[in-house]
């Protein structure tokens, strides 16, 4: 059974980092103080999950079929997996963009209608 990447210490919890690289081949070895790319940091269920996402296409009906998951949770697995990687969550982007609709009716710059309309754009 292969051996997996650690990310995670798994005494305290903390961020591990790599500290050295050996050649399998000539034995070579490289020290240093070297970041874990970001899947990396993904936990196995995480990486379950994307792996399971590509193989279906992002079709997260066969990603649901597959996983045995309902589509809520399907949605809410691709928005953790989306923060882990360092994307901004759709619901925090969401919301700004709402404030920045409700400023501008306080402002006077569109009509409430005008609102209306734009935020049924953004819940497409």
């Amino acid at each position: 059974m292969p051996k997996y990447r650690l990310a995670k210490c798994p005494v305290c919890g903390g961020n591990l980092k790599v500290i050295k690289y050996q050649c399998e081949e000539c034995g070579t070895e490289i020290t240093g103080n070297f970041e874990l790319e970001d899947f990396a940091r993904l936990t196995d269920q995480q990486l379950i999950f994307l792996k399971t996402f590509i193989k279906t296409r992002g079709n997260l009906s066969e990603l649901q079929k597959e996983l045995g998951i309902s589509y809520p949770t399907a949605k809410a697995r691709l928005e953790e997996v989306a923060i882990a990687l360092g994307y901004e969550s759709e619901e925090v982007d969401n919301r700004e963009k709402t404030l920045e609709i409700l400023e501008k009716i306080e402002k006077g710059d569109i009509t409430p209608e005008e609102a209306k309309e734009i935020l049924k754009k953004y819940k497409k």
